[in-house]
């Protein structure tokens, strides 16, 4: 099994990346009261290994687990900290229950490493924000509606770092979500004094990258609604959804280790059947 890499972003904060899927970030905020754990990574092997760097060599145990979002890729890990309390949005909860069970369970008929994982609920849920105090550090999380209808950010207010899950990511992603509560969340980011960003795939943005990366964000679902409202409006929609490039959308084809291409191309699938749905409501609308 390869090392998941391990990063500092401050002197109690480390982000975890997956070197298997995506990508995918887990991060921890050390405290002297215990540590926090904001998602977890989806193959056992890579959290076990999070969690022998916070008992082995910090000397130190989780106490919370935060679960940003439903998505196996951040959840599944949850179960390898049972004395944790687990803090989510409510939504949160009820998806992980319904969809997570189903998705784990095809995920252990395929996946023989996986057969050691089970879902664990959480036990701390709210709807749109909550504050933790914990060990010297606030946490402030709320919600960001738009990656998933239950996606949530952790602010930890004393280091200025956001840790964004999925609202931010290589790649802007919505299909378990919606495109203009995306828009929303990420223009609310806007402006603000953050020291570093943790995105919930790929690398941690720095001071000065934040505005450039959510303005390159906005343009990428900007050029994706006109790409896809042109393709619709052809003789042959369909062809003309599957020509929509990646990097005429602003976005290069390599990123998330080559992953970003097949992710755009759900994008405009997704996009384009409720754009048409629209026009078709408005149409009878109009009769």
């Amino acid at each position: 099994m390869t090392s998941v890499q391990r990063e500092r972003v401050t002197d109690d904060i480390y982000v975890f990346t997956s070197n298997l899927y995506a990508q995918v970030t887990a991060g921890l905020i050390v405290t002297g009261a215990g540590a926090i754990l904001i998602d977890t990574l989806v193959y056992p092997e890579e959290t076990r290994q999070i969690k022998r760097f916070v008992e082995e060599r910090l000397g130190t145990r989780v106490q919370f687990v935060i679960n940003t979002h439903f998505h196996a890729d951040h959840t599944t890990g949850t179960c390898f900290f049972p004395d944790a309390q687990i803090i989510a949005q409510e939504r949160c909860r009820a998806l992980i229950d319904e969809r997570g069970r189903e998705g784990l369970e095809r995920m252990r008929a395929s996946h023989a490493e996986m057969r050691d994982s089970f879902i664990v609920l959480p036990t701390i849920t709210f709807d749109q924000t909550i504050t933790l105090h914990f060990g010297g550090k606030t946490l402030e999380m709320w919600s960001t509606p738009g990656h998933s209808p239950d996606s949530i950010v952790v602010h930890i207010r004393e280091d200025q770092v956001l840790f964004a899950a999925d609202t931010l990511m290589s790649l802007p992603y919505f299909v378990d979500g919606d495109y203009d509560d995306f828009i929303r969340s990420l223009e609310s980011f806007r402006g603000r004094s953050y020291e570093s960003i943790v995105q919930g795939h790929g690398e941690v943005l720095l001071r000065g990258e934040v505005e450039e990366k959510i303005q390159n964000d906005l343009d990428y679902l900007v050029k994706l609604r006109h790409a896809v409202d042109a393709a619709l409006a052809t003789n042959n929609p369909q062809a003309a959804l599957r020509a929509i490039d990646i990097e005429d959308c602003g976005k290069s084809r390599i990123l998330l280790n080559g992953a970003a291409q097949q992710l755009h191309q759900q994008n405009v699938m997704w996009l384009a059947e409720r754009r048409a749905a629209a026009l078709s409501l408005r149409l009878e609308n109009g009769k």
